[in-house]
């Protein structure tokens, strides 16, 4: 399977007119998964954990929108035996895993995945970010990659530049630091430049203006250590901008 990083949008994606489009022609032209590995912007908790095995309730965890949002649903299998894979891949190196069998998918898994496999018939299995350190986050996904070789999409759930204060400027359209960044990222990950990824505060313009906090960029480190060696094959599937913010997302593989 592949490895990806999309950009999720807010729940007010599904009424967008062209993004809800975008990812499920993405969807289609993927081979069907096992079961899908969601790592998502909104569940920092250390140490890693391993979300529901079982079909629970989503969590809305969005404040002020419309009441129709929070009756959406998403009723995907419980993803067991890939529990116990990650478990058992992340415990081999090291890594601390605990379980948090209540805990439901959140607007970065399933607002997504309901546009790309809208039927909810494939298991999903989220984990959670156990730290935002750009290195650290590599070195999980290159323990997870074997998974695509069992059938299992890893997905890192974020979005390419996301500032929400910055965007209260006037004037509207697409605010100059998020253009910025969005190109110099795309340069980046079509020459695999790995090292000004991980250093991306630093050598990006506008780098701590596009993500103050890294959680949305954090995703993609996952995504890039699952991809193993197959950096150079890195196909930008979606780009544009949403409400000012780069909706850039990535294939590898």
């Amino acid at each position: 399977m592949p490895a990806l990083y999309l950009s999720h949008g807010a729940p007010p994606l599904a009424d967008d007119p062209v993004w809800p489009g975008e990812l499920a022609a993405w969807s289609a032209g993927l081979p069907r998964p096992r079961a899908v590995l969601m790592v998502s912007a909104h569940w920092e908790e250390a140490p890693l954990a391993l979300g529901a095995v079982e079909t629970v309730p989503l969590v809305y965890d969005f404040r002020g929108f419309p009441e129709h949002y929070y009756q959406v649903r998403y009723a995907a299998p419980g993803a067991p035996e890939l529990a116990d894979s990650v478990r058992k891949l992340l415990r081999r190196a090291g890594t601390p895993v605990q379980d948090v069998p209540d805990r439901g998918l959140d607007h970065g898994a399933y607002v997504p995945l309901k546009e790309m496999f809208p039927a909810a018939d494939i298991p999903v299995l989220q984990i959670s970010l156990p730290t935002l350190d750009p290195q650290e986050l590599m070195a999980i996904g290159r323990r997870l990659a074997p998974l695509r070789d069992e059938g299992v999409l890893i997905v890192g759930s974020g979005f390419f530049t996301h500032n929400l204060a910055a965007l209260r400027h006037p004037g509207g359209g697409v605010p100059g630091w998020s253009a910025e960044f969005d190109d110099w990222g795309a340069r980046a990950l079509a020459a695999a430049d790995v090292d000004a990824l991980l250093d991306f505060a630093r050598k990006a313009p506008a780098g701590r203006l596009a993500h103050p906090r890294t959680e949305h960029f954090a995703p993609l480190f996952v995504t890039l250590g699952a991809a193993r060696d197959e950096l150079d094959g890195v196909r930008s599937v979606i780009d544009g901008f949403w409400m000012g913010l780069a909706k850039r997302s990535v294939q590898f593989g």
